[in-house]
């Protein structure tokens, strides 16, 4: 055991529960346990969004993919970062101006329909579960390598603290986590970048051109085509990955945390340079994992990519705070997805679909904890057999369903005067099942060779990500439901229009 991690994860341990007890004290109302009340300020939240951004598969999952597939790994750090152009322009103020807590309180603006509710939480549960187990994955290979504990324990350990987090300090203490977080992150990969570059002579020209022999793939590295051979499939994942971002229930609701959508505009034009220089700097955690580590060090995902590479340059002290890091980073993030899906299982399903609207806070509070528990449980016991894919691989499997499912939904509730009920139903049902059903005939989940997947056989469907499928999908369906409804919905339309423009003009 490596005693210098574990006295740093004991003291990220400590700082969490800290904060958590005295978010507990300010955590008493539906409002505050599901957007702090909306209290924070653009910076604050800016911050929070870029901490639950950067997650396991940003830190540790695309370091490791660059190392392992050059170029074609740099695709996760280009895609993540456009994607927030999308949320700027498209989502952020809108969503803002239609909703209070969850996604489906902005359809819910335009169709008042349990209905929809109802798919509307079902999509935010499967997408939070979905990402967190490439979270859990990350955690259960960080502490192991640390700690020397069992993968299930590790995965255990996590699941406890995130649903503690969750549970008695809401998105107070979820929010404070994440900026933390994000402070420390951005820290320890600034002082990596800067002992890569240095090993380079601080010259961009000498890094690349030594790039060139550092890998068994030689100048090849350098260029795509090393892991994502077919064009499909790269034009896939980067669908994906841009449009999956504004479909992401975590981070949709963080624009509920602040007092109006001008400080949203705000927030998330903080996260974004905050999110670029963090994704920027990947180029040297990548070029630096594969240079100094060695492909033959890593294991075979390159999740410990970044975390190798910092006790080849540091020491053990080094090793030590890179992982206490990425420890936090998977603890904010966790927390922010479990906290995402309890609420949209009990403000969406329990309180408007079950209850039909006739509860009280005190019940809709002890719906959303019991529902964090649940949560948990599912994405431990799911986490258990991923333990041998890449985190940032898992998390674009994430993108894909979210764009898939909400996003459809989101623009066209927004934009299209002709949208209806039927059309926001079977948009969001066709987009989710098409991108799991996809997800499960494809190669991350059947090889017919041993070890590569999490099953023995070929796959029926020979894309890695289902995006350039499933997104249209989604689309389609919506646009169809709509077409052949008979149903006319839009008597709200010029309402909501004006709803979610307001204080655009303020803002510009």
């Amino acid at each position: 055991m490596n005693v210098t991690a574990f006295l740093l994860f004991l003291a990220i341990v400590i700082l969490t529960l800290i904060i958590t007890y005295y978010a507990s004290k300010r955590t008493n109302t539906t409002s505050e346990f599901y957007t702090a009340g909306g209290g924070l300020t653009g910076w604050q939240n800016g911050l929070a969004i870029a901490g639950d951004y950067m997650s396991a598969a940003s830190f540790l999952g695309i370091a490791g993919m660059i190392a392992l597939s050059g170029f074609d790994g740099f695709f996760y750090s280009i895609g993540f970062l456009v994607a927030y152009l999308v949320v700027l322009y498209l989502v952020a103020e809108p969503l803002r101006n239609l909703g209070k807590y969850t996604m489906a309180d902005m359809i819910a603006a335009r169709f008042n329909n349990k209905q929809i509710r109802g798919v509307a939480a079902l999509n935010s549960v499967a997408i939070s579960i979905f990402y967190m187990i490439a979270q859990l994955v990350g955690a259960g290979a960080l502490i192991k390598l640390l700690l020397g504990l069992e993968y299930t324990t590790s995965v255990l350990i996590v699941g406890a603290l995130m649903t503690v987090y969750v549970v008695f300090g809401g998105m107070t203490a979820t929010s404070w986590v994440q900026i933390v977080k994000a402070v420390l992150l951005m820290a320890g990969t600034f002082i990596i970048s800067v002992m890569v570059f240095a090993k380079f002579g601080f010259s961009v020209t000498a890094m690349f051109e030594h790039m060139k022999t550092a890998t068994p793939l030689g100048e090849k590295f350098l260029y795509p085509g090393n892991k994502f051979k077919d064009g499909l499939d790269t034009i896939s994942l980067n669908l994906a990955l841009v449009l999956g971002t504004a479909g992401l229930p975590h981070i949709l609701i963080r624009f509920f945390t602040v007092k109006d959508a001008p400080t949203a505009r705000k927030s998330v034009v903080y996260a974004t340079w905050i999110i670029g220089i963090f994704y920027v700097m990947t180029i040297f955690l990548g070029f630096g994992a594969a240079a100094f580590v060695g492909q033959d060090n890593m294991d075979p995902a390159g999740n410990m990519g970044a975390p190798l590479l910092a006790q080849y340059l540091g020491g053990n002290f080094l090793f030590a705070f890179v992982s206490a890091v990425a420890f936090a980073t998977i603890l904010a993030v966790v927390a922010g997805l479990v906290l995402s899906a309890a609420s949209a299982f009990a403000h969406d399903f329990y309180s408007h679909v079950i209850r039909q609207g006739k509860v009280t806070e005190r019940e809709q509070m002890l719906a959303a904890k019991w529902a964090s528990v649940g949560v948990a449980v599912i994405s431990i016991l799911l986490a258990l057999f991923a333990q041998k894919l890449n985190v940032a691989f898992l998390v674009a499997l994430a993108f894909a369903v979210a764009a898939s499912a909400n996003l459809p939904v989101i623009i066209f509730t927004i934009y299209w005067r002709r949208f209806n009920t039927t059309g926001a139903v079977t948009g969001m049902l066709v987009g989710l099942f098409s991108a799991l059903i996809l997800v499960a005939l494809s190669p991350n989940v059947w090889n017919p060779e041993p070890g590569k997947a999490i099953l023995v056989g070929h796959a029926l469907f020979p894309l890695s990500n289902p995006g350039i499928v499933s997104i249209p999908l989604g689309f389609l369906a919506a646009w169809l439901g709509t077409y052949f409804s008979r149903s006319r919905d839009d008597a709200k339309f010029e309402e909501i229009q004006v709803k979610a423009n307001t204080g655009m003009k303020e803002t510009a």
